[in-house]
């Protein structure tokens, strides 16, 4: 991700550091902090919602800045990057915290003195459910499994067996369903884009709801994210109803939980609750690799 928010110069007065009398005599901070973000959609939306809230970042550092006293600026460095990754969308944070007049027992020129200079990325587990009934569905389906697990800033962790599951909707061929389980530090609009363009390399068509496909990537949850919006809800609106889904993601992890809105549900009281879907097993994979 090459999109970036900066604000440079961040400046509060405060009391921080090693020595007793930094506890007590206010000395100068000034923080840069930049975010790695996507802002293809706020660029072509002109809409604050598809974008983060510089003023909210600027304002969470100096609150963090202002706060009770500590040691060191790598502590504070480490929270500020910390605040600003909570923001979705923020797929990585750089933090450069300065302390100009630090008490190092040399003089330092004007602009001078000593800093830190941290990076962190986000880090969070992510659902995606897989499916296929058009065409080799086995074979579409394990070159979909490869395909995701590319996506740089990706990384695959699980991937369940394959189920067979009776279509919804128009007359159309039994579908093959699984659920791949990752880590990324991609935002939810950069995954999704990346799910939509692997759908698209495999001859997807969005033309009927509901309709026969060659290969659907779904993005079911990402960590706690809560989203409603118009080309994304997270967690997905109708996982907590859907079979295919659940029981392929309850065997690739017995413990999982899905936030519905009923609060948070385990994955294994959710299908217990539903009805038969016509689920039932399906083939193995090629070779056995997931």
């Amino acid at each position: 991700m090459t999109d970036r928010i900066a604000l440079h110069g961040i400046a509060v007065t405060s009391c921080h550091g090693v020595l007793d009398f930094e506890k007590t005599q206010p000395q100068r901070f000034i923080a840069d902090v930049i975010l790695e973000t996507d802002l293809a959609a706020a660029g072509a939306g002109d809409d604050l919602t598809d974008t983060v809230s510089y003023a909210d970042v600027a304002q969470e550092t100096v609150a963090i800045l202002s706060g009770p006293p500590v040691d060191l600026i790598e502590t504070l460095a480490t929270r500020i990057a910390a605040a600003a990754l909570a923001h979705p969308g923020v797929e990585a944070v750089e933090v450069t915290l300065h302390k100009p007049d630090a008490p190092a027992g040399v003089d330092f020129t004007p602009g001078g003195g000593p800093s830190v200079a941290i990076r962190r990325e986000a880090d969070q587990a992510v659902v995606i459910a897989l499916g296929a009934n058009l065409g080799d569905r086995l074979g579409t389906l394990s070159a979909a499994v490869r395909a995701v697990s590319q996506i740089s800033g990706l990384r695959t962790l699980r991937v369940s067996p394959i189920v067979e599951t009776d279509p919804i909707g128009p007359e159309q061929p039994d579908y093959l369903n699984a659920v791949l389980l990752a880590r990324t530090r991609l935002a939810p609009a950069s995954l999704l884009r990346e799910l939509h363009r692997i759908e698209a390399e495999f001859g997807r068509i969005r033309e009927t709801r509901w309709g026969a496909r060659t290969l659907d990537l779904d993005l079911i949850q990402m960590a706690d994210l809560v989203l409603d919006g118009p080309a994304l809800s997270l967690p997905h609106p109708r996982a907590h109803e859907r079979a295919f889904v659940l029981q392929p993601w309850l065997l690739a992890d017995p413990d999982a939980t899905l936030r519905t809105s009923d609060g948070v549900r385990t994955v294994a009281a959710l299908v217990e609750s539903l009805p038969d879907q016509g689920v039932r097993p399906g083939p193995d994979w090629p070779g056995g690799v997931w």
